[in-house]
C-alpha cells in the first residue's frame, strides 16, 4: 500500500453505498473481533501497515456503521471496537453488521477447525452445541436475557485487559436464536 492510496479519495461517500471488501478493512474487523478493541497504532503494530493506513480505514469503517469508538479514559489514544448491536432499532446498517458478523463468525470457525491442532493443549478443545426448544417470542426473549446475564461478568475484559487472568484468550461465543420455519414446496423440490 503506498501513500497514494492512503491519499486517493474514498470511492463511497455518505450516500448509502455499501463499503467495498479491502484487505486492510478486513483485517481490522478480522482484528477487532479477536481482541475487542484497538488503536491505529495498535492495529499497524500487528498488521503490518503504517498507523496511518490503519487509521484512514478505521474511520472509513466507522462513517459507514461497522464500527465505533469504545470508551476510553482520554488523552490522543483513539479505542476502536465493533459497533454493539442494539436491538431496539433496525435498518440496513444493522443487517449489513449482521451478515458481516455471521460471516466472520463462520470464517474464524473454519479457521479454528483448521488450526486446532496448533493450539497449546489445554486449548484444543470447544463447546460447540445446538439444540432445538419449543418456545414463545417472550421465552425466546428471556432466553437470549439469560445468556447475555451469564456473560455479563466478563463483558469488562474486553476493556480491561488487567481484568483478565493470566490464561485467558478470547473466545467466540455465538449464539442464534431464531425459529425454525417450515419447509416450502420450493425448498423440497431442490432437494
Amino acid at each position: 500500500m503506498t501513500e497514494d492510496d492512503l491519499n486517493a479519495p474514498d470511492q463511497t461517500h455518505d450516500t448509502g453505498e455499501e463499503l467495498r471488501e479491502h484487505e486492510v478493512r478486513t483485517a481490522l474487523l478480522d482484528l477487532l473481533a479477536e481482541v475487542g478493541a484497538v488503536t491505529a497504532t495498535e492495529a499497524a503494530s500487528r498488521l503490518g501497515y503504517s498507523s496511518g493506513l490503519c487509521s484512514f480505514h478505521l474511520r472509513q469503517l466507522a462513517r459507514h456503521g461497522y464500527i465505533e469508538e469504545a470508551p476510553h479514559s482520554g488523552g490522543r489514544a483513539r479505542p476502536w471496537r465493533l459497533k454493539r448491536h442494539t436491538p431496539t432499532g433496525s435498518g440496513p446498517t444493522e443487517e449489513q453488521f449482521g451478515d458481516l458478523a455471521r460471516g466472520l463468525e463462520d470464517e474464524s470457525w473454519q479457521r479454528w477447525l483448521t488450526q486446532r491442532d496448533e493450539a497449546p493443549s489445554d486449548w484444543r478443545h470447544d463447546e460447540a452445541f445446538s439444540a432445538v426448544a419449543y418456545l414463545t417470542p417472550e421465552e425466546m426473549r428471556r432466553v437470549a436475557g439469560a445468556i447475555r446475564r451469564a456473560l455479563a461478568p466478563y463483558q469488562d475484559r474486553e476493556q480491561r485487559p488487567l481484568a483478565r487472568p493470566d490464561s485467558a484468550r478470547p473466545v467466540a461465543l455465538i449464539t442464534r436464536l431464531f425459529p425454525l420455519l417450515p419447509q416450502t414446496t420450493d425448498d423440497a423440490d431442490q432437494d
